[in-house]
């Protein structure tokens, strides 16, 4: 059995690897090539947490098999712990033995990150040069990463609600993509002031309020909806979900039943849920439409699911045994 730890995925598998394994992922989903069910959740009340254990298997151009285990324990914080662990559990799909043990909170971080990524990349102008970042959070660093490997972006504002928080975390991207990346990344101090002529916007918060306002937007924008995974958070505006061009999901089950702002336009009766798009598996297929001109306003929403952590990592497991990274146990 190969335990990888987040070092042993950085060695072996890049942020272009994980966009290319996402839309492979994708477009597995859309074909009906994967079994995700509905993930389990268990509530440990004894110490104010909960394990949820999310399975899925793959087949079509990858043959995946795996549980992702995450668990959610605010209190840990206080014992200078994690608050949201994560490790995937990868098996041989061929005989169901356990293959791998990775580490789930980084592999979170890399697929969820990946997903926008391929969506910038199929949903963007190709010219794109202005990015904004909306939330500095645990998912905020690898998000960034993303946009700025998707697009060859000249800036990246990044906006938090608190603003010491957004210049560390600026400061920080800066200094580790130096080097890396020519893209100037600067903290500011409104939403506005992010998304104002941006050509590429991420919000990847837990707000229960917009984020931006819709107004602020310039024609030709392209938006990610990375947070807001529950019905009562409200990322993304309806006025934009309303006038967009195109409104694409990762997985349409999973984002009607989940998002809170996807959900908000239905519920007021501005749209129903016939009126998005499509999946972005679909759009990979060329099943459907997103973006026809360079004016079209294009979004995309994400609540993640299981296939992407199948397939990603399973794709990192055969680049590490290739490379020969990580750590071999007999089990």
């Amino acid at each position: 059995m190969l335990i990888l730890t987040k070092e042993d995925i950085q060695k072996c598998f890049s942020m272009t690897d994980a966009i290319r394994a996402a839309k492979e992922s994708l477009k597995i989903y859309t074909a009906g090539d994967a079994n995700v069910p509905l993930r389990t959740n268990l509530n440990v009340e004894k110490f104010n947490g909960q394990s949820l254990y999310m399975p899925a298997v793959s087949s079509g151009e990858q043959s995946a098999l795996g549980v992702k285990i995450v668990s959610v324990y605010p209190d840990n914080i206080q014992k200078n712990l994690p608050s949201v662990p994560a490790t995937m559990v990868a098996l041989d799909p061929e005989t169901g033995i356990v293959s791998a043990i990775l580490d789930g909170t980084y592999l979170t971080q890399l697929r969820t990150a990946a997903v926008q990524g391929a969506a910038t990349e199929e949903l963007s102008n190709t010219n794109a040069k202005i990015g904004a970042l909306i939330g500095t959070g645990g998912q905020g660093y690898q998000q960034a990463i993303a946009m700025m490997t998707a697009r060859e972006l000249t800036e990246l504002r990044v906006f938090d609600i608190d603003f010491d928080r957004a210049q560390q975390f600026a400061k920080e991207l800066a200094l580790d993509m130096q080097g890396v990346f020519q893209t100037k990344i600067k903290a500011v101090k409104t939403s506005k002031e992010a998304v104002l002529e941006a050509d590429i916007v991420t919000t990847v918060t837990t707000s229960k309020v917009n984020t931006f306002d819709a107004d602020d937007l310039k024609p030709g924008v392209h938006v990610n909806g990375m947070g807001a995974y529950t019905p009562d958070m409200l990322e993304l505006p309806s006025k934009l979900l309303t006038e967009a061009n195109a409104v694409i999901f990762d997985t349409k089950d999973g984002v009607l039943a989940e998002a809170g702002d996807i959900q908000a336009p239905i519920k007021e009766g501005l749209m129903t849920a016939e009126d998005y798009t499509g999946e972005l598996g679909e759009l990979l297929l060329d099943k459907i439409e997103g973006r026809t001109s360079e004016q079209d306003v294009t979004v995309f929403k994400s609540v993640g699911s299981a296939v992407l952590d199948i397939v990603t990592a399973q794709q990192i497991i055969e680049k590490a045994m290739q490379q020969n990274i990580g750590t071999t146990i007999d089990f």
